[in-house]
């Protein structure tokens, strides 16, 4: 702000954050965003993407949003209508994977087999049904499931509300043998890494109805952990990948549990001005397939687990810090193949 105020002017600019408050600060701008859960983007979204000159979004959900929704509009100075859609190049960039050191944390788990969902309870997560009708399923067996979660913040009054709401929702099962667990609060990368490869915790779950990316699902992928989750949103570009048919061709299928779903618009109250459209569609995971499909990752667990070894494989290559780094640098400007040449010119008299 102080070089602004001075007078100070930008060559580029790179503005990581939701559409909305994208604005023209340079002669060439790039919008950075996780981009959008559900099947389109906001008017303001359309209208904020026509003053950048590239975006960025972390997943092909994301860019399908941006690419296929238009609405219609009318010249101010012509009169004449028409559909306003993106106009500018959408890029797709996903997150790098991360080398880190699993933490010490101690959980008391009581069950050996024990499933792990984590999502701030926001109705998009769907956390109300992922365990509900994960109780309704191991109401009498020994198994597990570990809620990170929060309302909002990490609060004691955020806990203290969040463990209410939890205790509410399972009321009328006391007599259960499963068991849930709730962990509230902040963890850092390596306490999340430590879950993931716990040896209690086998797999993780998420019925929610949209993701742009999906970042848990993400890291447990690459700490080759089991997913059971919708085929349907960001994560898929993680989830699934090229194998190898009987006729020599690659084809991609998903690597993960699918939960079979339905693309309905969004409940009302999910409903947020300039964000999320009423008229938007995201996905509703179906009941009786998720309980089947948490019942066979328990039942067939060695299988499961082979997948996400293979998955976790192709993950670490596909999705390596330094590619998904050069991606962004190539995006904001790729030198030709002369500047190229003279940087290396350079850098070999720089050796002698």
């Amino acid at each position: 702000m102080q070089f602004i105020n001075n007078g100070g002017t930008f060559d580029i600019s790179m503005q990581v954050t939701i559409p909305n408050e994208w604005e023209p600060l340079a002669p060439v701008n790039i919008g950075v965003t996780a981009g959008i859960e559900s099947t389109k983007i906001s008017p303001k979204w359309v209208e904020k993407s026509l003053i950048m000159d590239k975006i960025i979004v972390v997943s092909n959900h994301a860019k399908f949003g941006f690419d296929n929704t238009e609405y219609p509009a009318t010249n101010n100075q012509t009169g004449e209508e028409f559909q306003a859609k993106t106009t500018c190049p959408v890029e797709v960039i996903g997150y790098p994977v991360k080398d880190l050191e699993a933490a010490d944390i101690k959980l008391d788990l009581k069950h050996d087999f024990n499933f792990l969902t984590v999502g701030t309870w926001i109705i998009r997560k769907n956390l109300e049904n992922t365990i509900k009708w994960f109780v309704e399923e191991f109401f009498d067996q020994e198994v597990g499931l570990v809620v990170k979660t929060s309302l909002a913040k990490n609060s004691v009054r955020d806990r203290i509300v969040t463990e209410l709401r939890l205790k509410e929702l399972l009321k009328d099962y006391t007599d259960r043998k499963c068991q849930i667990y709730l962990l509230h609060g902040e963890l850092s990368e390596t306490e999340m890494t430590a879950l993931y490869q716990h040896e209690k915790i086998k797999s993780i779950v998420s019925l929610s109805h949209g993701e742009g990316f999906g970042l848990p699902l993400f890291e447990a992928a690459y700490n080759s952990l089991p997913v059971v989750s919708p085929e349907w949103g960001g994560q898929c570009d993680f989830l699934c990948m090229p194998t190898k048919t009987k006729s020599g061709k690659f084809k991609i299928r998903p690597m993960f549990s699918t939960v079979s779903c339905d693309i309905k618009p969004i409940q009302e109250q999910a409903y947020w001005a300039g964000v999320l459209e009423k008229d938007s569609h995201w996905c509703y995971p179906i009941e009786w397939n998720y309980k089947k499909t948490l019942r066979d990752v328990k039942k067939n667990y060695g299988k499961h687990k082979s997948n996400a070894k293979k998955l976790q494989k192709w993950v670490l290559k596909e999705f390596e810090e330094s590619i998904q780094y050069q991606k962004i640098c190539d995006l904001v400007y790729k030198p030709t193949q002369e500047e190229t040449e003279w940087n290396e010119t350079l850098s070999q008299i720089q050796m002698v």
